[in-house]
């Protein structure tokens, strides 16, 4: 299957995407498994519909059962993280009901060898570890205290800079709920934040050449 193609689709959008890739291909049949719902066109086309928040309830109705799970109202934890700063919120369905929002600073990198070059290395570790630190002790504070009703979090920005603020052991509650996929971000400010909704609820659907 050619797998070159990747739409990604809004749960508001997703029945109507879905109708239209039935009334292209000569309807479908819906196969669904753990982790996505394949919808295989009569003509041979296949769309494969990675589910989101898993784990997913797909019986007795597989397509019904994605549609009304897309489109759940969730409480869902943020994490963005980057060089240039953090953002850490919470939303309830497209709602920020709690965030922070900082600036960090960690030096860029040096073409200087030597001695230089490992004091600069130094330097910019500590500079990181620091602002790692930072976002954890926010985390912590507007995070970790609901993660009994977090549905999921997200991370975005750097997945290595998400991992080292999540090694925090305050943030153990948080780490499980952590979803795969760390979206990309340009350097968190409240706009980012506040419009980040989009990339954590569009399903991401993967299409063959005929689809």
């Amino acid at each position: 299957m050619d797998t070159g193609r990747l739409a990604r689709v809004s749960p508001e959008r997703l029945p109507g995407w879905i109708a239209g890739f039935g009334e292209r291909h000569g309807g479908f049949e819906a196969h669904p498994t753990p982790d996505a719902l394949t919808l295989a066109g009569m003509d041979g086309a296949r769309a494969v519909v990675a589910v989101p928040f898993l784990p997913w309830a797909w019986w007795p109705a597989p397509l019904d059962a994605l549609l009304e799970h897309v489109r759940r109202e969730r409480e869902v934890g943020v994490l963005l993280v980057r060089k240039g700063g953090y953002a850490v919120g919470r939303f309830v369905g497209v709602r920020l009901v709690e965030s922070k929002v900082d600036s960090t600073y960690v030096q860029g990198r040096t073409k200087a060898g030597g001695w230089s070059q490992q004091r600069f290395a130094r330097r910019r570790d500590n500079q990181s570890a620091k602002a790692y630190a930072e976002t954890a002790d926010v985390a912590a504070r507007l995070l970790a205290p609901h993660a009994a009703d977090l549905d999921a979090l997200v991370g975005g920005g750097d997945r290595a800079a998400v991992t080292a603020v999540l090694t925090d052991p305050r943030l153990g509650v948080l780490r499980p709920l952590l979803q795969p996929r760390i979206h990309p971000v340009p350097d968190p400010r409240l706009r980012v934040l506040e419009a980040f909704p989009a990339q954590f609820r569009a399903v991401e659907i993967t299409l063959n050449a005929l689809a």
